[in-house]
């Protein structure tokens, strides 16, 4: 599936998934019309739809699985290194908060440039008097599984169908989307494992030794954290493959000119009887989500 998504623009395809033939609607495979594996509905060759729509699905999934895994894994460590016990000065949670107050577009823009003053002043005055700056708490751990929670509350796939056919996603903004709603479940792991972390010997070394939190955190604890996903990935990979493949079924995601083995089933509703529309992306989705699966099983068997 790799090597059809690197090599779709150079393969020597007789017709682009583009292009229609509209001299040859709907021919089944083994005709004379120079289709191998026969035509769409509207004209196009099911060859290159499903090179090309392998392409589509690595360039949309794989990212997604890497970003969440990373997100996941970055919100699962601080959640379970820190808990609700760490502690930000004041000075960020002010810049931060004027931050996403751009960010978000809130009314009033003079909040957030008083919400910078106010940060830029305390860190000021705090240097003045020669003084660490002042801190709050920030519940890591409260925040991050409430959100977590929050998300696995709404099946994926309807909060998707719903953003994604409410807004018109492009294949950017639906990268993002999947990456947002595939985080919690790496983040699980990740600080499942990082509360097991902890308390090991290495990183109370490492806290012994004077180095600072947050590099015995990056640098020690969550690399070691951060092994379940090894496993996790090829299953990610499959779970975000057979929704975005969803998604384009129900015709609402990826814009109709991206050649996609979803939308390439989806065409059967136009043609009932033409058998080889289901069958061959079926088989290509069958056939590489069983492998992800073979996958993420061969690191336990060969332990």
């Amino acid at each position: 599936m790799a090597l059809a998504a690197l090599l779709a623009g150079v393969l020597p395809l007789p017709y682009l998934p583009g292009v229609p033939d509209l001299a040859h609607v709907a021919q089944p495979p083994g005709t004379a019309s120079g289709h191998w594996l026969g035509t769409d509905p509207q004209g196009r060759d099911v060859l290159s739809v499903l090179v090309f729509g392998a392409r589509t699905a690595v360039l949309l999934t794989l990212p997604a699985a890497v970003l969440s895994a990373l997100l996941g894994a970055l919100a699962g460590g601080a959640a379970g290194f820190w808990g609700n016990k760490a502690r930000l000065p004041v000075p960020y949670w002010l810049l931060a908060a004027s931050g996403a107050w751009w960010a978000l577009r809130l009314p009033m823009p003079g909040v957030a440039l008083a919400l910078a003053a106010g940060g830029l002043g305390v860190a000021a005055l705090a240097r003045l008097q020669q003084r660490a700056f002042p801190t709050w708490p920030v519940p890591i751990n409260a925040v991050v599984m409430g959100t977590a929670t929050t998300l696995d509350t709404i099946p994926r796939l309807i909060l998707v169908v719903a953003v994604a056919a409410g807004a018109g996603l492009s294949s950017g903004a639906l990268l993002g989307l999947l990456t947002l709603t595939a985080w919690p479940h790496p983040a699980r792991l990740v600080r499942a494992q990082m509360l097991r972390t902890r308390e090991l010997p290495f990183v109370e070394a490492a806290h012994a030794a004077g180095l600072p939190a947050f590099r015995v955190w990056f640098r020690h604890a969550l690399p070691h954290a951060s092994q379940p996903l090894r496993t996790a990935m090829p299953l990610s990979v499959a779970g975000l493959l057979g929704l975005e493949s969803t998604l384009s079924f129900l015709g609402v995601g990826l814009s109709p000119e991206v050649a996609s083995w979803g939308r390439l089933l989806g065409t059967v509703r136009e043609e009932p009887t033409a058998w080889w529309l289901f069958f061959l992306p079926g088989i290509c989705l069958t056939f590489t989500i069983i492998s992800l699966i073979q996958l993420s099983r061969r690191p336990s068997v060969s332990a």
